[in-house]
This record gives structure tokens, sequence and C-alpha cells, in this order.
């Protein structure tokens, strides 16, 4: 297992001389870390198509172990207990991504679209596939339900206007993995003035997600 890279390129190591190979219990921390970022986060994040994967090949090998194992012995209830938990932090991870991708799927679809060459993939093939079939079925609902009932200059609807965005204003926890110096915080009111911020680690803190997006993305900071 490793955090090198997926053949569709969406992960791809920045140190090509080196590939870092987790071991389990790593590959589990880091599911659990994008299941709390995927979870608490106002927006749809990078896909971790690799972790995915890895995850799923480790439980398929979990199983395999489980399988040799005698029955009645205590081990195989607590490796089933640790797999169940496994699938459920995973089906979570993937749950949170699907419904973000139905309620914002416009939005996302476009970041997908406008993404620069070589920047991470928001979406995973899939889930690219996912939401194109969702934008076609609405627009096609759309049409069959409202619009075509309606006169001919309104028949038309612009989807990035009709869906909101989400709302990278609103506030969220973290925790602070590695020291961070001079965050700009906006001012929450006119009569407030914005200010700088030191972030030391392991700290605790509320802050709007907007001005910690970045450092959720590079790892910086963990959502909790």
């Amino acid at each position: 297992m490793s955090d090198a890279l997926s053949e569709d390129g969406s992960d791809i190591n920045h140190d090509d001389s080196q590939e870092d190979v987790m071991t389990p219990a790593e590959l589990i921390a880091k599911l659990e870390e994008a299941w709390l970022n995927e979870k608490f986060s106002p927006e749809l994040l990078e896909n971790k198509s690799e972790v995915v994967e890895c995850v799923m090949e480790q439980l398929t090998h979990m199983e395999a172990n489980l399988q040799r194992v005698k029955k009645g012995d205590t081990k195989a209830s607590i490796h089933r207990m640790e797999i169940d938990r496994i699938r459920f932090v995973l089906s979570s991870f993937l749950r949170s991504r699907l419904q973000k991708i139905e309620k914002f799927f416009p939005h996302v679809l476009e970041r997908e679209k406008s993404r620069g060459e070589g920047d991470p993939s928001l979406l995973s093939p899939e889930e690219f596939a996912f939401a194109k079939e969702y934008y076609a079925n609405t627009e096609t609902y759309l049409k069959a339900i409202a619009l075509k009932r309606m006169p001919p200059n309104l028949q038309t609807v612009d989807m990035l206007k009709a869906v909101p965005e989400p709302c990278l204003d609103s506030f969220v926890f973290l925790r602070v993995k590695e020291r961070q110096e001079n965050i700009l915080v906006e001012p929450e009111t006119d009569d407030q003035r914005e200010y700088v911020v030191d972030l030391e680690e392991g700290s605790q803190h509320l802050m709007r997600y907007r001005t910690i997006a970045p450092l959720v993305s590079s790892g910086a900071v963990q959502l909790i």
C-alpha cells in the first residue's frame, strides 16, 4: 500500500524518487482523517480514491485472515468488530461525498472542469460519472415537470444560479497538526479589523472555514 500514486494520476507524490509505504494502521488513520475532514467541511474536498482502494484491499485481506481463525477464538470477534468499524468509516466517508455531490452538483462539475492541469482531481472517475448523470437527470426532470409548461423565454434554467453554493463562511472546529504562522483572519463585523494569528501545533480552534481551507487541503490542520 503506498502513498505514491494511482493510475489516474489524481494523487501523485511530489517526490517521484521515493515511495512512501504505509502500514495498515497508517492507512486506516489516513482514512479516518479524510472522513472527518469530509464530514465537517462545507465543501467537497479532493478525492481520496487511492486511500479508498487500499482500504478495500486491506479489508479483503483481513476477511481472508479471519477465515483462518479457529471458531470460538476470542480473536475472531475482535477482528470482526474492527472490520465492521472500518467498513462503517469507509461507507460514511463515501456517503458524505455523494451527498455533497447531489447538493452542489453544478458547482462541483464546474470546479472539476476549471481545475488547472496538474491540480489534484476533485472527483474520482466514478464520482464524475455520477455527477454528470445526476445533472442530466435533474435537467430532464425539471423540463418534464415544470419548464415545458412555462413561457418560451422561461424554459431554460441556469443550474449554477439555481443551486446554492457551499457556505465557505461557516465555522468549523480544527486541530493544528503543523505550526502555522501569520494566518490572516477576516473581520466578522464591520467595526472589526482583520488580524493575524499563529496556530500552534496541537492547539484547537473554532474558525471560519474559508480562512483555513488551504490548510485542510495541505494536511496542516484536521477538522474535528
